[in-house]
Parts: C-alpha cells; sequence; structure tokens
C-alpha cells in the first residue's frame, strides 16, 4: 500500500502548505517570519505543491477580493451564486488567471501587496514545462509501486491537488455544516476535526475572526494547521504574539464589552 501512502502524504502536506503559507501567512499576514524562514516555507511549499504550485500573488488577491465580497456576484468561487460545483471552478480558474497575468480589470489594487514574491520559483521555475515534469514524477511513482489498477485512479489528484484543495474549501465551506456566527454571508464550518484541509473548513469561524492563525473556536474544534504552527512558534520560526485571538461569543452573542471592541480593518479583513 505504498502508493496509498504516498497519496495521503502528499495530500497532506500539500493542504498544509497552502494553508499555512499562502492562506494564513501570504494572503491574510495573520503572523510572522524572518525573510530567510519565509524562503524556506516558500521553497517547500513549492516543492510539496509540485504541478498544482499556486502562485501566492494571486492566491492572496483572489483571496483578499473573496472575503471582501463573500457569497455575493463579486465573490470569485461562491456556490451560492455558482451552484454548479464544477462552474464554480471554472470560474475561479479563468479569475485566477486573469489576476495571474494581469489582465485589466482584473482585480482591484486595493487587495495587491503584502505577499510573499519570490521571481524565480513564481516566474520560472512554475510554467508549465515544469509542472509537466512534476507530472511525470508522479506517473513514474505510481508505474514503480503501484501494486493495483484501482491505485492508478488517485494519480490525476497529485496533478492538481491545490485547486481540488481549494474548490473543496470553497463549496463545502460555504454549503455544508453547522454556524458558530451570524453573518451575511454563507460560511459554515463543515467538519469539527478537519484533518482533510486542516482546518480549512471552519469557514464561519474564519470568516468571523479573519485575522486568527487558529481557525478552532470551540472545545470540540481542532484545527490541525493551527497546532503545527504552535511547534513553529515554539521553535522560533514563526511569531504569533501579536495575533488576533478567536473566541467564542456563546448562543447569546458578544457581551457588551465585546461589542463595543472595534478592530481596525484593512483589505485583509474579510469580516
Amino acid at each position: 500500500m505504498a502508493i496509498v501512502l504516498f497519496f495521503v502524504i502528499h495530500w497532506q502536506l500539500s493542504v498544509f502548505f497552502q494553508s499555512f503559507f499562502l492562506h494564513r501567512y501570504g494572503a491574510h499576514r495573520q503572523f510572522t517570519m524572518s525573510p530567510r524562514v519565509e524562503r524556506t516555507f516558500h521553497f517547500l511549499t513549492w516543492i510539496v505543491q509540485g504541478s498544482s504550485y499556486l502562485n501566492p500573488r494571486a492566491y492572496a488577491i483572489m483571496h483578499r477580493t473573496h472575503h471582501a465580497f463573500s457569497d455575493t456576484p463579486r465573490d470569485p468561487h461562491s456556490p451560492v451564486h455558482q451552484p454548479n460545483f464544477f462552474k464554480m471552478m471554472w470560474r475561479t480558474l479563468k479569475i485566477y488567471d486573469g489576476i495571474h497575468r494581469d489582465r485589466p480589470g482584473a482585480f482591484e489594487a486595493r487587495f495587491d501587496g503584502g505577499y510573499p514574491s519570490w521571481p524565480l520559483l513564481d516566474d520560472h521555475l512554475a510554467t508549465m514545462p515544469f509542472a509537466i515534469g512534476w507530472g511525470l514524477l508522479y506517473t513514474a511513482i505510481y508505474v514503480a509501486f503501484a501494486t493495483a489498477w484501482w491505485q492508478f485512479l488517485l494519480l490525476p489528484l497529485h496533478w492538481v491537488l491545490g485547486p481540488v484543495h481549494g474548490a473543496i474549501v470553497n463549496w463545502a465551506g460555504h454549503k455544508v455544516g453547522y454556524r458558530n456566527y451570524a453573518s451575511e454571508d454563507h460560511s459554515r464550518n463543515t467538519l469539527v476535526f478537519d484533518v482533510l484541509t486542516m482546518g480549512e473548513l471552519f469557514q464561519n469561524n474564519h470568516h468571523k475572526w479573519s485575522q486568527s492563525p487558529n481557525f478552532a473556536v470551540r472545545w470540540f474544534e481542532i484545527d490541525p494547521a493551527y497546532h503545527a504552527m504552535r511547534l513553529f512558534a515554539w521553535m522560533g520560526l514563526i511569531d504569533m504574539s501579536s495575533s488576533q485571538r478567536a473566541r467564542w461569543e456563546g448562543p447569546d452573542g458578544p457581551t457588551k464589552a465585546a461589542r463595543e471592541l472595534r478592530l481596525p480593518s484593512s483589505a485583509m479583513d474579510g469580516e
């Protein structure tokens, strides 16, 4: 079952770096790290995502647009306005490509800036020939270690893991599950122990506390990526000491003191 183990490891590492580096750090800047550590995690994200590596700039701009216009017609990926799963994915791809290629009118200038940038990786080593090379590497691993025909059904997923993870979160996270907070969008918490997408399916929590690195707020909710980040913080790799802290406000909503507290908003705040 070496292939199944390879698939699980690649899935988990890919979604972790997408959540930790591209989303929580690149799009939201929920914590800080030194330039050298940033380069290390940038490189690891490129290595792990391979053929489905997502450009940090395009990812950050599109995600900030999503927070600003969540579940409205201007949301890049809303199942409310794109009820067909595959049409939603196709629309997301076109918007992402427009941002990546700097097409006129593809995004608002206020969502630009403040993301990791490494031209060598993002512009020169994330091209179609490299994507094909990664795909051939995954295929060679399957040819060498697959022991049953059905294992090859998993192979195409390796080529597109980044977009697949995004599609699962964008679809289920705004369609299936429970809500801890009332909001104008349709965000949901889909799983209480989100090992599938490393905490990304706590969308209702995240849209409430968009600058908090911990997407879980209640005692029974577990955000695996956040616990890995706590280890990184303990090792001195990242600093979360000034990060926003999500809190459970109970069924009756926030206290009077909490209602009077208003955190400053920015283009990266999606609440």
